[in-house]
């Protein structure tokens, strides 16, 4: 049953200087989330299922993006060749996270996503027409994937998973590997997996008040 936002406010968090706030998510489940979470650089050994990755797809897909374009694609980067095959791309800092991360995903901005249109926006049946220009499709598609990206890592949170993103020394080198013969552009890496006892996350960082990173006009 869904609970209007206003309707009750939740209990605050410790941290919180107000009695009460107006999120629908319990301090538990905004700390799993947000407040506690971390960049995870060391893994329990368990598997993550293709039904868990699923689950975890089925509840990212809906967060919103621009004319429901939803470019984002995933590679799940699972065998040890092919895992090679990624780690050479990387920067060396990151090559032995791939090599061991239980879940290792490639995030990809498909700059063909206006063939999917007719299927994403049926009541606009010109949809397609509206991205002919390449450039701008491949702007639309990178910004709306690291859109879809920060729903990704937060679904993947929700399902219980450390998370850890990374960047890509060398996508060109990527695309032309892992990603050949499709549309599909490399963005970033995302590593998850369960959380282990010590999960090698650095020391918590501080973060820019509201006063800093919000303005009123």
């Amino acid at each position: 049953m869904s609970i209007a936002i206003e309707n009750p406010l939740s209990p605050a968090h410790p941290e919180d200087p107000n009695g009460r706030t107006p999120f629908v998510l319990d301090p538990v489940a905004q700390d799993a989330l947000f407040r506690s979470a971390r960049t995870a650089r060391a893994w329990d050994p368990r598997p993550v299922s293709d039904e868990h990755l699923a689950a975890v797809y089925e509840l990212l897909r809906w967060g919103p993006t621009a004319m429901n374009t939803s470019p984002l694609r995933l590679v799940r980067v699972a065998t040890p060749g092919a895992r090679e095959r990624l780690a050479i791309h990387l920067f060396d800092g990151n090559r032995e996270r791939v090599r061991t991360a239980p879940l290792t995903l490639v995030i990809a901005a498909d700059a063909e996503f206006h063939t999917h249109l007719d299927t994403l926006v049926p009541h606009m049946p010109d949809a397609a027409g509206m991205f002919a220009d390449a450039d701008g499709r491949v702007a639309v598609s990178r910004d709306n994937t690291f859109l879809q990206a920060g729903y990704l890592i937060t679904a993947l949170r929700a399902s219980g998973l450390d998370v850890g993103p990374m960047g890509i020394a060398d996508p060109a080198g990527l695309d032309a590997d892992l990603l050949a013969g499709t549309s599909w552009r490399s963005l970033m890496i995302v590593n998850a997996g369960w959380p282990a006892e010590d999960d090698g996350a650095f020391p918590r960082a501080p973060r820019l008040e509201p006063e800093v990173a919000i303005r009123t006009v």
